[in-house]
């Protein structure tokens, strides 16, 4: 059993870019297949630039803020509420289009 609360994890940068930060709620290894389990602010303007995972699928929920997700190309809107699933391969970036923090809760499941 583990037990957190997101105002006692530490920031860290996003290593797509550091201006994001992200708080790691559960890391690789420790419940089977999940990668991470994260929240991340993206402030105003920023991005993670594309890219595509071979080995991991992505699911982000948006918590707060607006922005948007590029999908192989074709851009989707990111308001609260909003679930994508990204699967094996896609390549995807994320950017916050508004004027206040897009807040992403998110995990990463190992493919098989």
């Amino acid at each position: 059993m583990k037990i957190l609360n997101l105002s006692q994890i530490p920031d860290e940068p996003v290593v797509h870019n550091p201006a994001i930060l992200k708080r790691v709620m559960l890391r690789a290894g420790e419940l089977p297949h999940l990668t991470n389990f994260s929240q991340s602010r993206f402030g105003p303007g920023h991005l993670a630039p594309a890219h595509s995972h071979a080995d991991m699928c992505e699911v982000f929920l948006v918590e707060s803020g607006n922005g948007v997700i590029r999908i192989d190309g074709t851009e989707y809107p990111m308001t609260p509420g909003t679930c994508v699933a990204v699967a094996v391969g896609e390549i995807h970036e994320i950017e916050n289009t508004g004027t206040e923090d897009l807040v992403l809760t998110y995990f990463g499941i190992r493919a098989p």
